[in-house]
């Protein structure tokens, strides 16, 4: 059973370390870094836009265009590597239902790109 549990050691370790780390990253700046809060500092971040204004102004879709299409892309990488690594295993099937997948995605992205989503003015 001593054998067994020893095992585990090297686990119990990098957690000690991971969290005696962790707290040290957290605790350090609070102590060390300089606290000058000023205005410009304090005030919120919007997307870019000033700060200063009326909160319900109209803003351009093609942000939520921009994110959405990073969303998508950002996931197919996403699905790509976990099946670059088991194609070998998994066959043909696999690979044809990846090249589906990855036509919607250029269909997709087409589209996008033939409405002018792509295009910052």
């Amino acid at each position: 059973m001593d054998q067994f549990l020893l095992g585990y050691l090297p686990i119990l370790i990098f957690i000690g370390i991971a969290g005696i780390l962790g707290g040290a990253l957290i605790v350090v700046p609070l102590i060390i870094a300089p606290s000058k809060p000023d205005p410009e500092k304090l005030s919120a971040y919007e997307c870019g836009f000033p700060a200063f204004g009326d909160a319900r102004m109209k803003f351009d879709v093609r942000f939520y265009l921009v994110s959405l299409l990073f969303i998508i892309f950002d996931l197919e990488v996403a699905f790509l590597f976990p099946w670059a690594i088991t194609l070998t295993e998994n066959g043909a099937f696999a690979f044809w239902s990846m090249m589906a997948f990855l036509g919607v995605l250029t269909v997709g992205f087409i589209y996008e790109w033939k409405k002018g989503a792509l295009e910052w003015e």
